[in-house]
């Protein structure tokens, strides 16, 4: 079977009666030896190929199981059955690829999603993983055109660094050392010019300070790249691989920065209900059956649709970390000990509860902090006048909290040096982003977004490890 054959999305579309096309994917199920679920990744719904078993091979119509790849060819004709418009009429079927139905381990039933990632090179193929990776790669696409569209370039940050940007030091070393018996020097530390790179070098944590480089000449640049953090963490909420957007731009300043990333978000969460009805629904409708098995107190006031409307729909609230925080103080919950964590001063740093109280509860929409104390935040912010704040932001979401981190950058030289000495940070080692505050500083603001909380904000899944394709966390690094 050599023609080229139709998406399944298309003809769906298209309609294409009375037309004979051919069709490659795999099966979902076989029914009374003549109905079959075809599926071949274009879209969640499945063609029924009809199967004319009187001149089908016996041995052909033995190896139509679920999971088997196979080619169909035939005439779209309308459908007299239920939940499909149209179905294909097949005269001929070729098997490419069995699938053992003793051992194929994705039998249509409903699977748990713990299985699902022990098995993670298959879970593709399932309804929930099919629509979680189309509109992932919806929300991919749609970052770079925005981008795009307002005259950024895209700048590929290195993977491999010697410096920390966030300066917690949680990294992942990168060596060519032998393990067993590394080279020492006459002090015995690890003589690490023996080594590949001749000094440590890490996998990054971010791209952010090289991508203030580009900035700082190019005017608009971005990232978008994988991220590591060697964090002991198992929350649903980490991944020790990320992939990170993370955008710069020369002359901004923190309200210019609120402004890109509300609008960005706004967009990219439009551009996925417009592209992605139906894997959305799909979500949408496991989301609620999912709701239902929880305690009432725990399930969630929208429904994911309205969650996403929720952010297309609503300016998003800006306030200090200082009004914040008093607002929290005099919350319900704080007062009577409900929080987790029991804000009693100013300098807390927030947790998930307070920051989905402030969108879900106080407000009722997103949220932007801004002003936090720099204490609790990273050595390049900009120091507030007061001198105990620095113009910072996080966004806030329902359902998840902080989705994206950012700041107005500090460009003044001598700011800079005493905030990277206040946090042993360095500078030698650092020349290089202390140049650009020497030569021709100006002004400037980014923010990262961590992709995959962005997209299991979008597709409501509960574990961060379901929205990347290969999840590295604690323990695993499986596939």
């Amino acid at each position: 079977m050599k023609e080229k054959a139709t998406a399944i999305s298309d003809i769906i579309r298209q309609q294409p009666v009375g037309k004979t096309i051919v069709v490659k994917g795999w099966v979902r199920t076989f029914r009374n030896n003549q109905f079959i679920a075809l599926s071949d990744g274009s879209t969640i719904q499945t063609l029924q190929v009809v199967v004319d078993f009187e001149n089908t091979p016996a041995d052909v119509l033995k190896k139509i199981t679920t999971g088997a790849a196979i080619g169909a060819k035939g005439i779209i004709v309308e459908s007299q059955g239920r939940g499909q418009t149209v179905e294909l009429k097949a005269d001929e079927i070729i098997i490419y690829g069995e699938a053992d139905p003793e051992k194929y381990p994705l039998q249509p039933k409903k699977h748990s999603l713990e299985f699902l990632r022990e098995i993670a090179h298959l879970r593709f193929r399932t309804n929930t993983f099919g629509a979680v990776f189309r509109v992932r790669h919806q929300l991919a696409f749609a970052i770079h055109r925005f981008f795009h569209e307002r005259g950024f370039y895209y700048l590929h940050t290195p993977i491999i660094t010697a410096s920390d940007a966030e300066g917690a030091g949680e990294m992942f070393r990168v060596t060519t050392l032998d393990l067993l018996d590394p080279p020492k020097s006459e002090e015995g530390a690890i003589n690490y010019k023996e080594d590949f790179f001749e000094r440590e070098t890490n996998l990054t944590v971010s791209g952010q300070l090289e991508a203030e480089l580009g900035a700082l000449a190019l005017g608009k640049v971005y990232t978008f790249g994988p991220t590591f953090r060697a964090e002991n963490s198992n929350t649903s909420r980490h991944l020790a691989e990320f992939w990170m957007i993370e955008p710069e731009v020369a002359f901004n300043d923190l309200t210019d920065n609120m402004d890109l990333a509300e609008d960005m978000l706004r967009y990219v969460i439009k551009d996925a209900l417009e592209q992605c009805p139906d894997d959305l629904a799909f979500l949408s409708d496991r989301l609620l059956q999912e709701e239902k098995s929880k305690p009432q107190d725990q399930r969630s006031d929208m429904s994911l649709m309205e969650r996403l409307e929720f952010i297309v729909n609503n300016t998003f609230e800006r306030l200090t970390y200082t009004e914040a925080i008093n607002i929290l103080m005099n919350s319900k919950p704080n007062k009577k000990k409900k929080f987790n964590y029991v804000i009693e001063e100013w300098g807390a740093d927030l947790q998930s509860e307070h920051e989905r109280y402030l969108v879900e509860k106080h407000f009722k929409k997103p949220v932007i902090l801004t002003d936090y104390p720099k204490d609790i935040k990273a050595f390049y912010m900009r120091v507030n006048d007061d001198q105990k704040t620095v113009r910072a932001m996080d966004i806030l979401f329902p359902g998840i909290g902080e989705i994206v981190g950012g700041s107005q950058r500090e460009e003044r030289l001598d700011v800079l040096e005493m905030r990277m000495k206040e946090m042993h940070i360095p500078t030698e080692e650092m020349y290089w982003f202390l140049d650009t505050r020497r030569f021709g500083s100006c002004p400037h603001a980014g923010f990262g977004l961590g992709f995959e909380r962005l997209v299991q904000f979008v597709t409501g899944m509960g574990n961060i490890r379901d929205v990347i394709a290969f999840p590295r966390y604690p323990g695993n690094a499986s596939f």
